[in-house]
């Protein structure tokens, strides 16, 4: 019977993933034409938008060639008017002189005819038929304004639509993850001389593989890149994934996008602990501030605002994983006296793991390190065997030191603004560093026989903790050179 429950159980879970899954794909389809539709019209629309530009350069362009057709012929009818109108005149002087010459050869036998013939020898010298140029002074020919687009009509007729880019593809191979930094690459099945520039989509994930059709993060979009390969920087990884997805674009249309691809992103990530702090710490996300009224005052704000603090909010919710350590800290167990402590939310019990925090260099004190989950309510850090860390002492004179098991080593290394923590849980290595410089300050080497989880001490000044950082590569270099030498601390370890 219960072999049959059993196998019942498992065809029922494989339906309804299978279920899932078409649901999945139907919103897909739906969603596919719905694209379909607005993209077919998007498209229609710049055809025609292209069209109508192209139709507005040919009538500027035949306006053009007319005013100036226009313009030569009128030019050329002014000067053969005038010419015409002056050979018109000269036309009419001539014959009047030549009827006056014929009448004067008639009166031949008058004593007037010698000066009468002299008077017409003169005026026909002078006469401007004699002074006319009988060639035109324009041509009537206009040829030279023809026009001939037989080429340009083949290269109209040659107009189709621009051949849509290749998919790219990214080449997992190639992608490099490190220093909260990723390298991604991808590649053309052929050269393409027309790719204009590509996009490139990213967005964080929870899960491996293709993205599903509801995920909690957008896409984040970087345009314009120009070769085949872009580094994202400034990133916190907070989620396990990152899924990324590129096209490539010429200068009027953009392809599709390649297969979407995965990229693991392991970091530490962990928030602070409200339940465990002091009454004098005032507790929001990864910030700390000392608050000297601290005690019920503090109680009775947090209880009015209790839907609004980083215990209760949807995205802490939403962040929660399987080695987040439930509060055991709240009420009178949480840390009191003058430990001014608060503690991480998450333990580490494998693997490397590094953060950073930012601290008030003008604090009377301030301590970061690892404690036990067991570290007494009255314990300071340090000052018992189940906490270990550095610690700034601002009071009446200035010192760094390494704490662990209420002894205490001063380092001679200048005081940072932000310390980088790397734990080591299967080595028992816990570092300290210059974030900004990655300068080791101090390493504590211990057999950590239960789980650790991070822990911060604060008197009369405030601190902010950075999470979702992967151990910078100067920092595992640095571990692997000191890896086989031994400790100079082995007296606080």
């Amino acid at each position: 019977m219960s072999e049959q429950k059993e196998s019942l159980r498992k065809i029922t879970t494989t339906l309804a993933l299978k279920n899932e899954e078409i649901q999945n794909f139907v919103c897909c389809l739906k969603q596919s034409l719905e694209n379909l539709e607005m993209n077919s019209n998007r498209v229609q629309e710049d055809m025609e938008a292209e069209f109508t530009s192209l139709h507005s350069v040919l009538d500027e362009l035949k306006e053009g060639m007319v005013t100036r057709i226009k313009q030569e012929r009128a030019s050329r009818t002014y000067e053969l008017q005038n010419q015409l109108s002056a050979c018109s005149k000269a036309l009419e002087s001539s014959e009047d002189l030549l009827e006056q010459a014929n009448q004067t050869l008639c009166s031949a036998e008058t004593e007037d005819f010698t000066q009468a013939a002299k008077d017409i020898k003169d005026s026909v010298t002078m006469a401007p038929a004699f002074r006319l140029s009988l060639k035109a002074k324009a041509s009537d020919n206009m040829s030279h304004m023809m026009v001939d687009f037989t080429q340009e009509r083949e290269m109209l007729q040659a107009i189709k639509f621009l051949p849509v880019p290749a998919t790219p593809e990214i080449q997992v191979s190639e992608c490099q993850v490190c220093d909260n930094t990723v390298t991604v690459l991808w590649t053309l099945p052929e050269p393409d001389t027309k790719i204009d520039h590509y996009v490139l989509e990213h967005r964080r994930t929870n899960h491996e593989g293709p993205p599903r059709v509801r995920e909690d993060y957008p896409w984040m979009v970087v345009e314009g890149i120009r070769e085949m390969e872009h580094i994202l920087t400034g990133l916190r990884f907070d989620t396990r994934y990152i899924t990324f997805r590129v096209k490539a674009c010429n200068k009027a249309v953009a392809g599709e996008f390649s297969e979407p691809v995965t990229l693991e992103t392991h970091a530490f990530v962990f928030k602070l602990d409200a339940g465990s702090s002091h009454q004098n710490l005032r507790v929001e996300d990864l910030s700390v501030e000392w608050d000297s009224c601290g005690g019920k005052v503090q109680e009775i704000r947090k209880d009015k605002n209790r839907t609004n603090s980083p215990m209760h909010s949807p995205a802490r919710t939403a962040m929660m994983s399987p080695k987040r350590a439930p509060s055991a800290r709240v009420g009178r167990d949480r840390f009191t006296a003058e430990s001014y402590t608060v503690l991480g939310d998450t333990m580490i019990d494998a693997g490397q793991q590094y953060w950073e925090v930012r601290f008030d260099k003008e604090s009377k004190a301030f301590a970061v390190g690892v404690a036990l989950r067991n570290l007494g309510r009255f314990d300071q850090l340090g000052k018992s065997s189940a906490s270990w860390c550095i610690h700034l002492n601002n009071w009446l004179q200035q010192s760094l030191t390494a704490k662990h098991n209420n002894k205490a080593r001063t380092l001679d290394c200048p005081i940072p603004d932000r310390i980088g923590v790397y734990c080591n849980y299967e080595e028992g290595v816990l570092s300290f560093y210059n974030s900004r410089t990655k300068q080791l300050m101090h390493t504590f080497r211990a057999k950590f026989q239960q789980p650790v989880i991070p822990a911060f001490m604060v008197w009369n000044g405030s601190f902010s903790v950075q999470t979702g950082l992967q151990v910078p590569s100067a920092v595992q270099s640095g571990q692997r050179k000191n890896s086989g030498t031994s400790s100079s601390n082995a007296s606080l370890t």
